[in-house]
């Protein structure tokens, strides 16, 4: 680019009277504006001196110094007069116009924009003072602010350079200066047409000056023209702007040497001609010689050792040279930067980078063709995410991408900056748009894209895509099939997804992961055995078969066994047997088929090959500290699983082996790293139960640590407990609360703690919100909920009626089944939910396996819990198969119950369960004798429940009325007398019994006996008004009532319409008595009310059942609503039969 040189000065602008500039020093020698003016015109870039040449100068050739010589004479001299009048003549602008031109003049062109922006300033307030124009100070301001902001942070302020040319051109269109700036604008925005357009204008008026046509030939060869720029820049060479002996002549010379070398060097791209010492080379040579301080030359000469010479320690010097001398050297300073991150310098890449941006060359000029360079800011970003500050690096990749949207090493960088930073939205966006750009954009690839694919399926697995994050994975291992962090981040996420399936109660999909994971940890083995990840991730595969144990038939035992012998000495497992005493003597063992007849015996040998993955992993980490910690962890919590899974339910509770082996291993960890919080809360864990004060220590040790450790607060909470301390225990519970609301176990320990305090509403409540909460993986959450929720529907019958209280607990005692399909009190438990909600066919299933293993535990301990069991479980089994009609089974089982309950009855069970029981199986095996046509044999059982329910005050009076019922109906006038007997007695204890009194009024009425029938009747009508009655209950109540009333009244039917409008009366918003009045009357204003009436007393407004308001619909005798009762109630046969009555009316 051309120098200051190249333009005409302020002075020759402003076309000042040299006399009068002269005179004026004179006279005012102390004013501010005389000391500029006479540092400017000493300095020598005016073109008149300050002093007039005189003829009677003295003769100095035999030395001396003339008396008359007062001037400054050197650039500091000049700078410091010129500086110190600036400050006196502050409100001058051609004081200001003066200094600006002499900044220029030394390349200082951030000052030399600043004065002269002051100047114009200064102009502005005097024309608007004097309304004279002064245009030709402004047009010197101008010219020279121009001048200066081509080359201050350029190419940034181009456009106002231009805009600055422009407007003086209109008025001055041959202003040599402005046309030589447009053209250096031009240039450097790279219009090369327009360029030599205004350059060859600004020559034609100075044909001799050769800046301007070595300038114009420059732009000539840049178009593509070399040759004809190489001509020309040869001729001037010889023109006297290139004078060696000169300073400047030495820069122009050697810029226009370099510019000779590039034509060579375009105009013969073969390799043997670049390498040609005479050539190019020599011609950089030749211009670093004219100009030491010239960069370019430097960067050509770096390209040629590092491309041809093959002497990178050179290039490198080269390219450090030039880029020192100057921070727009591009080429130079990308090149470097790559040689220096080839090597790890880090900081020396980050020194280049930052230096090129704050240069201003990164940006092109708005309106600019010239391209942007981003790699800067690319390289910025990697340095950063190198330090780990991804914030400042996605500054940086995204500022790279406004440069160079198809950059798409800068949106992997970007992507890669999210992804560590957390952002995973945000990276998948970045990863997708460079593999896939939506907007038409072609990105510029070098390289393999694999680690592209292989970080998008990173940023799937954080985001929870593990089916997404696997394809990925798969994808890149297809092109790299032995890139072992590929490999290892697949297995990894297979594992994870197997816990998050276990989590989400996916319990198939997690088993069929982890069997994947196994099948990839066998490849990763033959190449790379010694991976501690890889053993971890073994040993975690093996444990998700511990809890999804429906599924360890499918456990992939031949394969564990060959993977676990991979690349090792079996003996080596030996080094940890006093662990746990499981070493090389059980590998044989491990590999062995599974017997489908004993799915139990699965657990133990899948329990001891996640151990010895884990013992595998512990190996695996010698010489890395923490991950021998982190192995030791691991060890321990897989053994401690073995203790909960194998050793837990025996009834010799104490330190047994694999508990011992827990605590060994959590110590060692501790050991190798105390400052870990998990390894003392897993510690406390432990050894809760064995030694209470190691146990608090370990916890209390953990929260030290980490206070907001909501495990730890939930296990010190639990140690509480157990030492019956529960003021401590809520404290602690409601701390884990406190910290992490959404943790379960926490509202688990409260609901223990109120279930201990008597307050049972009170846990269920917690223990429903800790349910709710809950993933599926704990198994105390869905015990707790479906137990407490069965003690509070056998409290509450209204609740136990409603259906929709019974799938969530059946649901998680369905989840609990295939976690652990051996824990038979809850299978027993889940039996007596199906049978509430009338799935007795999968009930009698469960029941009969009960039953079968109950047995085979009584034959082989014989003890009273087996016996009980059995006992428990048969009796269920028998009331589900009177259910499902199977009614000789039902009475086999009943009986096979009541044989098993019928010897020594101490211990067994306590006195009021075993007297349920029995009353239990006996109504089974007398109802199914009675549905068998056998009443001979049927009476009996219903005989011996009634004298029983005499001495229990327990019994529930539903049964009473049911065995009432059947003796009535079916037995003599010994069994009527019993009946009566029994329901006289029950009136007494349960007067307010709707099934009691109603039972007992219709048995009146068919006995005749008028006296007591007017007893029922009152208590008949202090039920009517009950409002705690439902709506079935109070039809019941109202249909003896009118049939006593018809009874009493000698079939007077006014009196029963008397009945019926009574019960209207009381309760007129509920449909039962209009329903009557209307079936009574057949009214069907009546009925019209009774429909309407049920329709609001239907949930969520009240209680009325399906069946009760199809009814309701079905009595108003119109075919829409009998078609209404029959989608509400299919299985009733009151719509159809109303629907057909209504067609035939029609």
């Amino acid at each position: 680019m051309a120098s200051h040189a190249d333009f005409d000065s302020a002075h020759d602008l402003l076309d000042l009277d040299i006399q009068t500039l002269r005179q004026f020093v004179e006279f005012f020698p102390n004013q501010g504006l005389a000391k500029v003016l006479t540092g400017y015109l000493s300095s020598g870039i005016s073109k008149y001196p300050l002093a007039a040449p005189s003829s009677d100068q003295p003769d100095l050739s035999e030395g001396g110094v003339a008396l008359t010589q007062d001037v400054p004479v050197t650039q500091e001299d000049c700078l410091v007069m010129m500086t110190e009048g600036i400050l006196e003549a502050k409100n001058s602008p051609l004081a200001h116009c003066l200094l600006g031109d002499y900044y220029l003049s030394l390349e200082e062109h951030e000052s030399a924009a600043e004065v002269t922006r002051k100047g114009l300033k200064l102009a502005a307030a005097e024309v608007k003072k004097t309304d004279l124009t002064f245009q030709r100070i402004r047009d010197a301001l101008n010219s020279t602010l121009a001048t200066a902001l081509i080359y201050y942070q350029a190419p940034r302020n181009h456009p106002e350079a231009k805009q600055l040319f422009q407007a003086i051109l209109k008025r001055k269109p041959q202003f040599t200066s402005a046309l030589i700036g447009i053209g250096l604008v031009l240039e450097e925005e790279e219009e090369y047409v327009d360029a030599i357009e205004f350059l060859g204008q600004a020559l034609r008026q100075d044909p001799s000056n050769g800046r301007i046509g070595a300038e114009l030939a420059w732009c000539e060869a840049l178009n593509g023209d070399y040759a004809s720029g190489l001509e020309k820049l040869q001729e001037y060479l010889s023109f006297p702007q290139m004078d060696e002996s000169k300073q400047r002549g030495r820069e122009l010379r050697a810029q226009t040497l370099y510019r000779i070398g590039v034509c060579l060097w375009e105009l013969n791209p073969t390799k043997a001609s670049r390498r040609d010492r005479k050539g190019a080379y020599a011609l950089f040579l030749d211009s670093i010689k004219a100009n030491p301080n010239f960069a370019p030359a430097y960067t050509k000469l770096g390209i040629y050792y590092e491309e041809y010479s093959r002497d990178k320690k050179r290039a490198r010097q080269c390219f450090q040279k030039a880029f020192e001398l100057s921070p727009s050297e591009l080429v130079a300073a990308e090149r470097l930067a790559r040689l220096f991150a080839d090597g790890g310098e880090w900081d020396i890449v980050e020194v280049i980078s930052q230096r090129v941006v704050d240069s201003g060359k990164v940006r092109p000029a708005p309106g600019s063709k010239r391209k942007g360079v981003s790699w800067p800011h690319s390289a910025l970003g990697v340095v950063q995410m190198n330090k780990q500050e991804y914030t400042d690096s996605i500054t940086s990749f995204l500022a790279a991408l406004r440069i160079s949207p198809d950059d798409y090493h800068s949106y992997v960088g970007l992507g890669e900056s999210y992804h560590n930073s957390g952002r995973y939205n945000s990276a998948s966006r970045a990863f997708n748009y460079a593999e896939n750009p939506t907007d038409g954009v072609s990105m510029k690839k070098s390289g393999e894209s694999w680690f592209t694919k292989y970080m998008l399926a990173n940023v799937n697995r954080e985001l929870g895509e593990f089916d997404e994050a696997i394809t990925g994975y798969e994808t890149v291992l297809a092109e790299r099939s032995k890139e072992f962090g590929v490999s290892i981040a697949l297995l990894q996420t297979l594992v994870e997804k197997a816990w998050r399936c276990i989590e989400t109660g996916f319990f198939g999909e997690a088993v069929d992961s982890a069997i994947r994971a196994i099948a990839i940890a066998t490849a990763i083995a033959e190449y790379k055995p010694d991976a501690f990840n890889l053993w971890k991730a073994v040993g975690d595969a093996s444990s998700i078969f511990t809890w999804a144990q429906e599924k360890l038939s499918n456990y992939p035992a031949e394969a564990i066994g060959k993977l676990l012998t991979t690349e090792i000495e079996a003996t080596a497992y030996d080094e940890l047997r006093d662990v746990d005493s499981i070493g090389s003597g059980d590998l044989g063992h491990l590999s062995k088929p599974f017997d489908s007849n004993e799915p139990k015996a699965f657990l133990p040998r899948v329990l001891k090959a996640s151990i010895m993955a884990q013992k595998r992993a512990i190996i695996s980490s010698h010489g890395d500290v923490h991950a021998q910690a982190v192995a030791w962890y691991n060890l321990g919590w897989t053994e401690y699983r073995a203790h909960v899974c194998i050793e837990q339910e025996q009834e010799e509770q104490g330190l047994t082996t694999f508990l011992r082996a827990a605590i060994k291993c959590f110590k060692r960890a501790i050991e190798l790293e105390a400052g870990n919080s998990e390894f003392w809360n897993s510690l406390g864990v432990i050894t809760t139960t064995l030694n209470p004060k190691v146990a608090q220590h370990a916890l209390v040790r953990s929260l030290h640590l980490n206070e907001r450790s909501v495990r730890a607060w939930t296990n010190l909470g639990t140690l509480f407990l157990l030492q019956n301390d529960q003021e401590l225990a809520h404290q602690a519970f409601s701390r884990a609360q406190s910290t992490d609301p959404d943790y379960a176990l926490a509202w688990v320990g409260e609901g223990i703690v109120a279930l201990l305090s008597g307050m049972t509403n009170e846990a269920l409540l917690h223990f429903t919100h800790a349910f709710e909460l809950s993933d599926s993986s704990p198994l105390l959450t869905k015990r707790q909920y479906s137990v407490s929720t069965f003690d509070h529907l056998i409290t509450s019958p209204a609740a136990s009626n409603d259906i929709t209280q019974l799938i969530q607990p059946l649901f998680a005692l369905n989840q609990l089944n295939l976690q652990v399909p051996y824990d038979i009190p809850h299978k027993h438990l889940a039996a007596l939910f199906l049978e509430r909600i009338g799935n007795n066919a999968d009930a009698i299933q469960a029941l009969t396996v009960i039953c079968e293993i109950a047995e085979q535990e009584y034959e082989a301990s014989e003890s009273n819990s087996a016996l009980a069991r059995s006992a428990l479980a048969k009796t269920d089994l028998a009331r589900n198969l009177l259910a499902s009609h199977d009614f000789d089974n039902a009475v086999s089982e009943a009986e096979t119950a009541l044989d098993l309950l019928a010897g020594d009855e101490e211990g067994i069970l306590p006195a009021t369960e075993l007297a349920k029981t029995k009353l239990s199986a006996r109504l089974t095996a007398g109802l199914a004798h009675y549905y068998l046509e056998d009443l001979d044999a049927s009476i009996p059982y219903f005989r011996t429940s009634l004298e029983e329910t005499n001495s229990n005050a327990d019994i529930n009076p539903d049964i009473i009325c049911l065995l009432a019922e059947v003796l009535w109906a079916k037995g003599g006038d010994q069994e009527k007398d019993v009946a009566r007997e029994q329901l006289f007695a029950a009136v007494e204890k349960w007067g307010r019994h709707v099934g009691v009194v109603t039972l007992l009024g219709v048995m009146t009425v068919l006995d005749e006996d008028i006296e007591t029938m007017e007893a029922v009747k009152e208590d008949l009508e202090a039920l009517r008004t009950d409002k705690e009655l439902r709506e079935e209950q109070l039809a019941r109540v109202e249909k003896v009532l009118d049939a006593i009333a018809l009874f009493t009244h000698k079939g007077d039917e006014q009196e029963v319409l008397n009945e019926v409008q009574r019960s209207v009366m009381l309760a007129p918003w509920k449909h039962v008595g209009w329903q009557d009045l209307a079936e009574t009357s057949g009214d069907g204003y009546a009925a019209t009310l009774a429909r309407e009436t049920a329709r609001r007393n239907a949930p969520p407004a009240g209680t009325l059942t399906s069946a009760g308001l199809a009814k309701a619909f079905s009595s108003t005798g119109e075919v829409a609503d009998s078609q209404r009762a029959i989608m509400m109630a299919p299985w009733n046969k009151t719509g159809w039969t109303a629907l057909a009555e209504g067609l035939r009316a029609a």
